[in-house]
């Protein structure tokens, strides 16, 4: 920074001081000489007397005082309103544009001038600023997402009804199991719901223990193995059987799960997904690699938000209910660790997870 606020703080407190002490010096120095001055006039015209040069010496002095006083009071006010008003002027322009953002016009922005703590509390604003801008767009869509959400089951369940309560339809047990899936699929997705709200309660603990990473990918393939083979998707796994990792079991087999069922939905037949761990450092880094489309740059950073598809014509048989890779998210950064995604042949997504608990 070229000039920081307490810099120029410290100036306009110094610069004002040394000018109080100019004005001061200055007055003693020109009403003694004019007293002076007008004693030596009188003692030419006069008997010298000691008595005249006293009474000169006292109104110097009285005067220098009342005229430095006088001068400071008044410099003091100028300097004073004028930095002051300066200093206050993008105070006051931020208040105004906090109170907007607090009243919704989160597109409001703060103009930037100079580069002190002022400049930078004005950028840290205007962040703030598209932060929530961002965060309010995300909340409109994942609102109107869970609206659809609910609307399509609800509609269809309806449609059942009705057609069954008017004699349409036989309530044939295709047609009841038609019923049953739109309701478990409602049921699943307000489990995942209050899943990601217990997960952002205070309340939410993980129960950690040292586990075999081998061991635990192996029961997470058995789990899933039956969803590939129905698909014709290849799923392979490879990880050390030394690796150890102090981790949630259920949590890290709910993480593991969630990333081979999405796979397993953007892989075609006779497509593979592959499951890999190693370690790196203090962490292990868990991949998992599917040979499907692949998603749009730009779909990336959001692809762990809720509710988020970067096919917005997927239908919910094949979409999913937007929250498994949410689900990553949390759980991923509750361990402590990271999770990405990377277009290479489709797409693989990473998750870095420590070793050790900070705690040893």
């Amino acid at each position: 920074m070229n000039k920081r606020l307490h810099n120029r703080l410290a100036f306009i407190i110094i610069g004002t001081a040394a000018c109080i002490l100019l004005i001061s010096a200055l007055s003693v120095l020109l009403a003694t000489h004019y007293h002076i001055s007008m004693y030596h006039d009188q003692a030419e015209s006069m008997n010298h007397d000691a008595s005249g040069l006293d009474y000169h010496l006292e109104q110097a002095l009285i005067q220098s005082i009342i005229w430095t006083f006088a001068g400071s009071i008044v410099l003091a006010a100028l300097i004073g309103f004028y930095f002051a008003k300066r200093i206050s002027k993008p105070l006051v322009n931020m208040k105004k544009i906090a109170e907007s953002m607090a009243n919704g016009q989160l597109d409001k922005r703060i103009t930037v001038n100079g580069e002190d703590e002022l400049a930078e509390l004005a950028l840290s604003l205007n962040e703030l600023a598209a932060q929530l801008h961002k965060q309010e767009q995300l909340r409109v869509i994942m609102t109107e997402d869970i609206a659809h959400e609910l609307r399509t089951p609800l509609a269809t369940l309806k449609s059942h009804m009705r057609a069954f309560e008017d004699g349409i339809w036989e309530p044939t047990p295709e047609r009841i199991h038609a019923c049953y899936e739109e309701i478990e699929r409602l049921t699943k997705m307000v489990a995942e719901l209050e899943d990601l709200t217990h997960m952002d309660s205070p309340v939410f603990q993980l129960v950690r223990q040292q586990e075999l990473l081998s061991a635990l990918i192996q029961q997470v393939v058995a789990i899933v193995s039956a969803a590939y083979l129905e698909k014709e998707v290849n799923l392979t796994f490879r990880c050390s059987p030394h690796i150890r990792i102090f981790v949630d079991h259920s949590r890290v087999t709910q993480i593991l799960v969630n990333l081979l069922s999405n796979a397993l939905k953007f892989t075609p037949p006779n497509g593979q997904v592959h499951v890999e761990a190693v370690e790196e450092g203090h962490d292990v880094l868990i991949r998992v690699h599917d040979t499907g489309s692949g998603i749009e740059k730009e779909d990336i950073p959001y692809l762990f938000e809720r509710f988020y598809r970067s096919d917005k014509s997927r239908n919910r048989r094949t979409g999913g209910s937007g929250l498994g890779l949410s689900i990553v998210k949390k759980l991923v950064t509750a361990h402590g660790g990271q999770v990405w995604a990377e277009n290479q042949n489709g797409v693989v997504i990473t998750i870095r997870l420590p070793q050790k608990s900070d705690l040893h």
